[in-house]
């Protein structure tokens, strides 16, 4: 399966650019739009937890729009990806039917696709820190490893959901709901340790949790994160990866029996 993906590294790169052509083409932003779901989410839950009192976060001294749109960034990295590739399958019936090739090359085109989006997004939060005077140390040379983390975490479930999607139509459905509560149930726009009690508990198994904290821990803190956790979610995220893989690849003799 991974050697087949060397063979085919073409076709994925080519898939990529293709789906980065269709995401912008005729619009006006661009790549602006990278950027603007978590900048507007950003402003948003600013408004709402600083400017309303609903909630007074403690964020360890990083100004809450740098807080919120650090974790926002990165989780949108995941959450563009997994919409993107639950109908990656279904809206390419012509391929998949006819043409052999790897299947996987979809979901993992749009897990790509996502990272070059983080990768323009990235480009404000440098910004912010500097407008901000949030300072960066040496820690964040350790972000590729939480990204590439992040990113095997988040290509494991695109294919389950690929592979769901085309067995049950209605999962396409299902997923903006679960996406949205999922969301919530992570760390995107709080600090865990403002939760406590069971849900603070169950909150922390969210293996988003851990790298949205990830992120925050190496770009805004200048601190590692625990290391035995995250080598504990790096090597469960690789393993259910296999996993996923497995289970695609077994079931791709059905793929055109559904379409």
């Amino acid at each position: 399966m991974v050697h087949e993906q060397f063979e085919y590294w073409e076709l994925l790169y080519v898939m990529s650019r293709r789906d980065l052509m269709l995401r912008y083409k005729q619009t006006i932003m661009g790549f602006g739009w990278a950027v603007f779901m978590p900048l507007l989410n950003t402003v948003l839950f600013t408004v709402i937890f600083t400017r309303t009192g609903i909630a007074a976060f403690d964020t360890g001294g990083v100004p809450y729009p740098v807080f919120a749109f650090t974790g926002l960034l990165a989780w949108n990295l995941t959450a563009s990806a997994l919409r993107f590739s639950v109908s990656s399958l279904t809206a390419n019936i012509n391929l998949v039917a006819k043409v052999y090739f790897p299947r996987e090359i979809f979901p993992f085109s749009a897990v790509f696709v996502s990272a070059v989006d983080y990768a323009v997004g990235a480009i404000l939060l440098a910004g912010l820190l500097l407008w901000y005077q949030v300072p960066v140390t040496s820690t964040v040379l350790f972000l590729p490893v939480v990204l590439l983390v992040q990113l095997i975490f988040t290509a494991s479930v695109a294919l389950f959901l690929a592979m769901a999607n085309l067995f049950y139509r209605d999962v396409k459905y299902l997923f903006e709901v679960f996406i949205t509560l999922w969301m919530f149930a992570s760390s995107a726009v709080y600090p865990l340790d403002n939760v406590s009690g069971t849900a603070g508990r169950l909150l922390a198994l969210n293996p988003m949790t851990a790298i949205l904290d990830a992120h925050r821990d190496v770009i805004l803190y200048g601190r590692l994160p625990p290391m035995p956790e995250f080598a504990a979610l790096a090597g469960v995220s690789l393993a259910f990866l296999g996993l996923a893989w497995i289970m695609f690849h077994r079931s791709e003799y059905q793929f055109a029996e559904l379409l």
